[in-house]
């Protein structure tokens, strides 16, 4: 029986209704599907998709657990501002989650990154991310896309891939007090081509 904690449809219900509908939480939103009983729950496609998935969930936790550059708020925030721009509604966890996930479906690798940083200085803004990256190769070259929408990251500065996984660059001839988004998008190795960050972002300021 669904349990309703406001008109159904509004603020939420929780279990199953009539064997047609089932209603849950999921990372803090308030979803809905289908009441569904799978002929093989465990064939061969499902199982594939739930091991990219706890690969996913892995990856995560491991970032979260660094001593130093782990993923923090920051980089949540970033998750969650990369996740507003979808169609539908998306935490920080599922839109790293899903951004893995679509890697490994084309056969490619995953990252989670970590510890992003925007120094904020004179009209410009230096920005660094941590990466924690798998697979045989690593992220080797990228480039931090940037600009003053989240949805318009028109330009692009080259980053310098530095040691203990981290990309950086100085992004400069900014307007002091114009709020800027950024975005690393790596473009070597070729098997984490499409693997962006979250996007963050920062105030440039004399």
């Amino acid at each position: 029986m669904a349990k309703v904690r406001a008109p159904l449809f509004s603020f939420g219900a929780s279990g199953k209704l009539a064997k047609s509908l089932v209603y849950f939480g999921w990372k803090g939103l308030n979803v809905v599907r289908s009441y569904v009983i799978p002929a093989n729950p465990k064939s061969a496609d499902q199982v594939i998709q739930r091991n990219y998935l706890k690969a996913a969930v892995a990856a995560i936790h491991t970032a979260q657990a660094l001593a130093v550059q782990g993923l923090a708020d920051i980089d949540k925030s970033a998750y969650a501002l990369l996740g507003s721009l979808q169609a539908t509604p998306r935490t920080w966890f599922n839109t790293a989650c899903k951004a893995w996930i679509d890697q490994y479906v084309k056969g490619l690798h995953g990252a989670i990154y970590r510890g992003g940083i925007s120094a904020e200085a004179d009209m410009f803004l230096t920005t660094t991310v941590f990466f924690t990256d798998e697979g045989p190769n690593g992220i080797t070259a990228g480039d931090f896309w940037y600009g003053t929408k989240k949805t318009a990251l028109l330009t692009s500065k080259v980053a310098a891939i530095g040691p203990a996984d981290a990309a950086s660059a100085n992004l400069v001839g900014l307007t002091n007090g114009v709020l800027y988004y950024w975005q690393f998008r790596p473009t070597a190795h070729v098997d984490y081509v499409g693997m962006n960050s979250g996007i963050y972002h920062g105030t440039p300021h004399a």
